[in-house]
């Protein structure tokens, strides 16, 4: 049997919120067991919002996370490295709509949470286990949850421009795997769409060091890539953090083909819609 984790200790950092551009000030604590991961917004007074696929609200450019007034947007590279560091109860409080970028990834989250340590809980953990395939799909884009005895990963992205092109990934989890294969990975954008993002008050915190910046053909910061490969692992990543607001640990195969947050949250919805398709059992 498997209990459930928490930080050991309190750790902050600061940094630029990628969308909103503004300094933000963050803290991780430590959290009861049993409530799961809870976002608090200090500039709201302390407002939470829970971090589950329920109180998803919006997914373009980033999971948004709503809960009456409240809301936190890009939460899903914290969530990745949340979710590859064990833990189940946390309290994250941030001064404003989003936690920092850092470096794009999820390792800068992961280093973050090395340093706070980790408590074991009293309580036993639980993990939501697929009983049968569930698929949501939009155009060319699909994403689906399979039996599986482990939790597994595949992804396969295209993009017309030759510095991405047709990529794959395939890996079965494990918190080393993730470390060193998939939370290193950062974002990445297209230098002529940023313009248009700014008028949509987005990607203003955007910059040559936290994203990877695709301008025709080409990477323009490629000195600063870690894989050949980052950008389906840099989806890949997203799909975890999308897919750790489940409440609880998947046992199944991910299949994602061209899915992004708009898909990975349908794909829990659709889960959940029916008991038949899944089973509550030890961790």
């Amino acid at each position: 049997m498997s209990f459930r984790h928490t930080i050991a200790k309190e750790v902050a950092c600061e940094g630029i919120a990628l969308h909103a551009g503004t300094q933000v000030r963050m803290i991780l604590a430590p959290a009861a067991a049993g409530s799961g991961v809870v976002f608090r917004r200090m500039d709201l007074g302390g407002l939470e919002v829970p971090a589950r696929y329920d109180c998803v609200t919006e997914t373009t450019l980033g999971t948004t996370l709503e809960s009456g007034r409240a809301s936190v947007a890009v939460v899903e590279h914290l969530m990745a490295a949340v979710a590859g560091a064990g833990i189940d109860d946390l309290v994250v409080e941030v001064d404003g709509p989003e936690p920092p970028v850092l470096d794009g990834d999820a390792l800068s989250f992961l280093d973050l949470l090395d340093a706070a340590g980790v408590r074991e809980l009293e309580t036993p953990r639980q993990a939501v286990k697929v009983l049968r395939r569930v698929e949501v799909t939009h155009k060319e884009a699909h994403c689906a949850l399979v039996p599986a005895p482990t939790l597994q990963f595949t992804f396969e992205i295209a993009f017309a421009s030759a510095a991405i092109g047709r990529q794959h990934f395939a890996f079965e989890w494990s918190p080393a795997a993730f470390r060193h294969e998939i939370a290193p990975a950062r974002t990445f954008g297209d230098i002529a769409q940023l313009e248009a993002l700014k008028k949509m008050d987005r990607g203003h915190g955007a910059s040559l060091h936290n994203t990877l910046a695709i301008d025709g053909d080409k990477v323009l910061n490629a000195d600063i890539m870690r894989f050949p490969d980052e950008f389906v692992r840099h989806k890949l990543l997203d799909a975890v953090g999308d897919l750790s607001l489940a409440g609880a640990p998947l046992i199944a195969r991910f299949e994602g083909v061209k899915s992004g947050h708009a898909l990975n949250n349908a794909l829990l919805r659709a889960l959940y819609s029916d008991p038949a398709n899944y089973r509550i059992v030890p961790a």
